[in-house]
């Protein structure tokens, strides 16, 4: 099982780079966990856009879902070209009025995700944990035999994440504040939540993700290790795991 980062910041993406988007591979089936702007520009420079099995997206808002529409328009290009057919599942929840039937375009099929089911994608396993955000968003547990990975997707803090986490091996969180700070308005978590996350859970890695455009990145970095003792990486485009 293999994760990389594609683009890991929050809102919209800095110059040459990209919001929210996870790639996961395993067997020769790469999955794609949410599409936020500049995902399909910066995607492209590790996998061939028709080597995408399946998206899965955490909730609406446009720097998680942004790129959808190209990636559609992809799609028909790319089927066009080589004169073939089929359709790219691209997973979502129903909950917000007419979201998921965008979702289906002439080779994309929106297909809904029960959150109290488990999903199966390819290899992976999916569970859902509803986060706390303005929308109705969803953080995942996803599994491929004895790998885990959570991700939390746009979220405040609350005490349910560290069992929902436990013994994972990789924690990818939203850090989008720094310590002191209160993201639970905008529903966000501040460094020193997502760690406590972490260390709670007795994770073995932990990622911040979904990064601020204020205030210095490092510092993000150094208040988490002060509270989790384990591996800590800031995301960058690029940044991979493996197991």
């Amino acid at each position: 099982m293999k994760v990389t980062v594609i683009g890991y910041w929050g809102a919209y993406p800095a110059a040459g780079s990209a919001t929210s988007g996870y790639l996961f591979e395993k067997d020769g089936f790469t999955m794609l966990v949410d599409c936020g702007s500049g995902v399909l520009s910066r995607l492209q420079q590790y996998k061939n856009i028709e080597s995408i099995d399946a998206v899965v997206l955490s909730h609406y808002h446009h720097d998680h879902v942004a790129d959808i529409g190209p990636l559609q328009y992809a799609c028909l290009v790319k089927h066009t070209l080589a004169g073939t057919k089929g359709n790219l599942p691209i997973y979502g929840h129903d909950e917000v009025p007419r979201k998921l039937e965008t979702l289906t375009h002439q080779h994309t099929k929106g297909v809904a995700y029960d959150p109290e089911k488990t999903l199966e994608v390819g290899p992976f396993t999916i569970q859902f944990q509803k986060t706390q955000h303005p929308v109705p968003c969803y953080g995942m547990r996803i599994e491929e035999g004895d790998n885990t990975v959570v991700y939390t997707a746009d979220t405040g803090y609350f005490p349910e994440w560290a069992s929902f986490a436990r013994h994972a091996d990789l924690l990818i969180t939203d850090t989008n504040f720094y310590k002191g700070m209160d993201g639970k308005g905008p529903g966000h978590m501040t460094s020193t939540e997502a760690a406590s996350i972490a260390a709670e859970a007795q994770v073995q890695e932990l990622w911040l993700s979904h990064l601020p455009h204020f205030g210095k990145l490092t510092s993000l970095l150094q208040e988490a290790e002060d509270v989790f003792s384990g591996t800590i990486r800031l995301a960058e485009e690029g940044l991979s795991w493996s197991k």
